[in-house]
Parts: structure tokens; C-alpha cells; sequence
């Protein structure tokens, strides 16, 4: 994966759960679809005092640092690893009870087959709600990351994506403008979807998680 580096792990624990969620990316079971899952929260409607000036020869593109706030939004998404494909939502909040909802639209989106998830140890996705609509759905399977392994979800990378081209030069008068550019850019992305393609080996992954912790004892 391009421009993503690998953080170090040093609990047995952790690197177990690199070894699984490495081996749902680069072997996925057999008829089944992997998703990476999170949520994007607290995405400013930004409104500037005044109107941004694209770059021109020799001059950089230039902006106020004033502006107004509107409100914030949420964006949850579940990246297809395969296809590329995002389905998502935006919401107000992100309690376990949005993600909840959330995790029910992409059970929608696919309805027949075996779902493996891959998210991180938030407390909204440990609520015992959760947990117990995943118990009377047992097609879908969840693989958390280990804690400071944000960077094993490639949903991180889109979401990293999303940011640069469709929100932080974006202007927002409310909320609802701030979701409608949100949706249209993934309109414009599903269709044109592509898998992120991994740059290292599982072996070169593993090696680095694996790596010891040397203290850095200088003062």
C-alpha cells in the first residue's frame, strides 16, 4: 500500500491479530467479502470569511484562516478490499447506536454472503448491542486491530483521501452542504473503484511488527 508505513507492535497478542487481518487482505476465504470498517467523525462545516485564491505562476494557492463554523458531521464507511467499492452514511453523532445502523446497511448491501470486518477496539463497537446483533448474524465475522494499528484498516487510506480532495479546501455554509459534497465524491469514486494495491509482503509486515522495542534512554 503505497505511502503507509508499518508502526511497531510488541504485545504477542497484537502481532497475532497482524498475522489474521494481513492474511484476510492477501488470502480472503473463499467466497467471502472483506470489509475494512470505521468512522470519520467530527467533519467541520467550515465556511471562509473569504474566497480561497487557486495557485497561479509563482504564487501558491492561498486561503483565510478565518471562518465560520456550521455544525459537524459523521461519516461511517465500509471499504470493499477487492473492488474498492465504499458503501457509507453520513450522521450526526457517532454513538453505538449510528454504528449500528450502519452495520445494518452494509449487512443490506450484502445480503448473502460471508462478511469478515475489519475495525478497531472503539467503545461504540464493544456495546453489548453490538455484540448481540453480531451473535444472531454469524455470517458476519469481526477482526479488530490492535491497539496503534489504525494503520492495518485500509478504510484509514480513503479516509485520508476523502480529506484531501472533497473536504479541507472545501467551503460549507451548513451541515447539509458539507454531506452533499461527502456523497457526491463517493458517488464519483464508486465509479470509478479500484482496489489499494499493498507495496510490501506479508513477510516484510510481519517482520516489522515483530520488531523489538528499543528504549531511547538520551537526555
Amino acid at each position: 500500500m503505497a505511502g503507509r508505513d508499518v508502526q511497531v507492535l510488541h504485545r504477542p497478542a497484537a502481532v497475532g491479530k497482524v498475522t489474521d487481518i494481513v492474511g484476510l487482505y492477501l488470502s480472503p476465504p473463499e467466497n467471502a467479502i472483506v470489509l475494512c470498517v470505521d468512522e470519520k467523525s467530527q467533519i467541520q462545516a467550515l465556511d471562509r470569511t473569504a474566497p480561497m485564491l487557486p495557485m497561479q505562476p509563482g504564487l501558491p494557492e492561498r486561503r483565510t484562516h478565518d471562518y465560520v463554523r456550521h455544525g459537524t458531521t459523521t461519516l461511517f464507511a465500509a471499504l470493499e478490499i477487492a473492488t474498492g467499492q465504499v458503501t457509507a452514511a453520513v450522521k450526526p453523532r457517532h454513538r453505538h447506536q449510528e454504528f449500528l445502523a450502519f452495520l445494518k446497511q452494509v449487512a443490506r448491501a450484502y445480503p448473502e454472503c460471508e462478511l469478515h470486518l475489519v475495525m478497531d477496539n472503539y467503545a461504540a463497537h464493544k456495546r453489548v448491542e453490538i455484540r448481540d446483533w453480531l451473535a444472531t448474524n454469524p455470517r458476519i465475522q469481526v477482526h479488530c486491530t490492535p491497539t496503534s494499528g489504525s494503520w492495518l484498516n485500509l478504510v484509514e487510506v480513503w479516509f485520508g483521501i476523502i480529506e484531501r480532495q472533497a473536504i479541507r479546501r472545501g467551503t460549507f455554509r451548513s451541515v447539509k452542504d458539507l454531506n452533499a459534497k461527502i456523497r457526491a465524491f463517493i458517488d464519483g469514486w464508486n465509479d470509478r473503484a479500484h482496489p489499494f494495491v499493498w507495496t510490501k509482503t506479508a513477510d516484510d509486515i510481519l517482520k516489522k511488527a515483530n520488531r523489538q522495542n528499543i528504549p531511547n534512554t538520551n537526555h
